[in-house]
């Protein structure tokens, strides 16, 4: 239903489908600039033959239309506090294991940046991508933010922006895998995540980040 509105409103540069596989388990790794950025992920996924899974937070579930829609797509909740954290881990685990297509933005929430580019990211995907050896196929999004800046209630159709979402080949994490991966061996593939995020989105803005960016 919103994908025709956003035909309508917005235009659209998908590059990079062919990354993504077409069976087994994975785990797409974005950027993360606005809410419309699940909406952006889930119809690049779908146009490279894949149905994706989020985390969300659990509160999404409260509210009935809601629910529905997080429930048939199967999406995982996230709940509050460190054992609940873990639980929504093991969910994220078993649905690679089990072969679906589970989208994560790394940094766990917006970027804290001003000028847009990626900030640290978290080492739960990572830990996933690790212990399970499910390749981590990188995403950026750009564009979203102006469509649906933070903090606004209404998306801007005009001027009509343009929303871009490329992805790259999967990061070559096989020398860090394992079933008890170090903090080091964590923070080493999540700095290799986030440079492959933050090379694809050079490559979008056609311009180099500062230096004190992530992957710069």
């Amino acid at each position: 239903m919103l994908a025709p509105l956003l035909a309508a409103t917005t235009r659209w540069s998908f590059r990079g489908c062919r990354h993504v596989p077409r069976r087994g388990g994975v785990l797409i790794a974005s950027n993360h600039l606005s809410f419309a950025d699940p909406l952006a992920v889930t119809l690049f996924t779908l146009a490279a033959g894949r149905v994706p899974r989020f985390f969300a937070k659990a509160e999404l579930w409260d509210t009935p239309v809601v629910r529905r829609v997080m429930s048939s797509g199967r999406h995982i909740p996230v709940h509050r506090g460190k054992a609940s954290a873990l639980h929504s881990y093991r969910d994220g685990v078993s649905a690679v294991r089990e072969g679906d297509c589970v989208v994560v933005f790394p940094e766990g929430g917006f970027t804290d940046r001003a000028d847009g580019w990626p900030s640290r990211g978290k080492t739960g995907l990572a830990r996933m991508a690790l212990t399970t050896g499910t390749p981590v196929v990188p995403v950026a999004c750009w564009g979203t933010q102006e469509l649906l800046p933070v903090g606004s209630r209404l998306p801007k159709v005009w001027p009509r922006p343009t929303l871009h979402v490329v992805a790259g080949p999967p990061v070559e994490l096989s020398d860090l895998a394992g079933e008890r991966p170090s903090a080091s061996q964590l923070r080493e593939a999540t700095e290799r995540i986030m440079t492959s995020i933050t090379d694809l989105l050079v490559e979008v803005r056609g311009r180099t980040p500062p230096v004190d960016a992530v992957g710069a």
